[in-house]
């Protein structure tokens, strides 16, 4: 009698869900994780491209000291601002951090609004061919004679999702997708959703506001920066002898400060620059995360929402099909 062949396919181990908490600028993803993480018995990885350095406290929204020693924060306060960092190097390090929460029983849940790093550390990062000397040498020599804005005009017909990610001032992201471009005659936007596995599973849950409440959440916040005193925060930066050249003070609520410091501004209006340069960044962010279908949207109308909007969250995360969410048009 002829063996009988087994039509079973091999079952494929389950795999780890990652929770993801992220949402545009003064969201509330903060307030919220401190929530969430005791439910889920979860450390906090935070995706932040800013919150990772020191000193750059009041303009970056970081988390206090004290909201810290409640949770365990990972990839705050890591690095001095004059220390070159990228999302490649975040992806690396934060699947390092999720292997080591993993082994110690808990569960890490990544909090940010940094969409390059956060699917950098999810989804891998697309670190392309090799640098071309000839034609950094061309695009540089651009750069100062034409000026970063034409780059990115540039960028924005070849590449319009990259170049809808990006500021004038992200000189060598823009660069970089340039380069690849001429050289594969491909966008780099395309090319980054390659994704290896890792052996995990994101659940992306996302925080929805309705646009005018955002950006009065938005307007307050950086009042209360002036309050808590940012300007004496910049000031001290540049008394350590950090260059206001870094990278990681090209960033809002901090270049306004210096126009202040030039004298191009009063104080009233560096206030009205940081507000309206951070709507700014709110919308872009979203423009980002827009396209991800994998997130599920979460209504949040006001902080008093929170704790029934964290348990939402939390059901969602055990229980991706089941949980009840909302999903705001965005």
């Amino acid at each position: 009698m002829p063996a009988v062949t087994s039509l079973k396919q091999p079952v494929s181990p389950p795999r780890v869900r990652i929770p993801v908490l992220l949402g545009p600028t003064a969201s509330g993803k903060t307030a919220l994780s401190l929530l969430i993480a005791p439910m889920l018995g979860a450390e906090i990885i935070s995706a932040d491209s800013r919150q990772i350095y020191k000193y750059l406290d009041i303009g970056t929204a970081k988390p206090t000291p004290e909201q810290r020693s409640r949770v365990p924060h990972h990839m705050v306060d890591m690095l001095e601002p004059d220390r070159d960092y990228n999302a490649g190097e975040f992806g690396k390090e934060g699947r390092n951090l999720i292997g080591g929460i993993l082994k110690r029983g808990h569960v890490p849940l990544v909090v940010g609004g940094s969409g390059l790093y956060i699917r950098s550390l999810m989804d891998g990062f697309f670190e392309g061919p090799g640098a071309d000397p000839g034609i950094r040498k061309g695009l540089a020599e651009r750069l100062q004679s034409d000026g970063p804005e034409r780059l990115l005009e540039e960028l924005g017909r070849v590449d319009p999702v990259s170049a809808a990610q990006m500021l004038p001032s992200n000189t060598r992201r823009i660069m970089r997708a340039l380069e690849v471009h001429m050289l594969t005659g491909m966008r780099i936007s395309d090319l980054q959703k390659q994704r290896p596995d890792f052996g995990f599973e994101p659940v992306f849950a996302g925080l929805a506001w309705e646009r005018s409440v955002l950006y009065r959440r938005i307007d307050d916040r950086a009042g209360g920066m002036i309050a808590a005193g940012l300007i004496g925060e910049v000031r001290s930066l540049l008394d350590r002898g950090y260059p206001r050249s870094l990278n990681s003070l090209q960033t809002t609520g901090y270049i306004e400060v210096f126009d202040y410091f030039d004298g191009k501004s009063d104080e009233g209006e560096t206030l009205g620059a940081i507000r309206q340069n951070t709507r700014r960044y709110a919308k872009r962010q979203m423009t980002w995360f827009r396209p991800d279908r994998r997130i599920k949207w979460f209504d949040v109308n006001g902080e008093k929402e929170f704790p029934r909007i964290a348990g939402e969250i939390v059901q969602y995360f055990r229980n991706p099909g089941d949980a009840v969410h909302r999903n705001r048009q965005i």
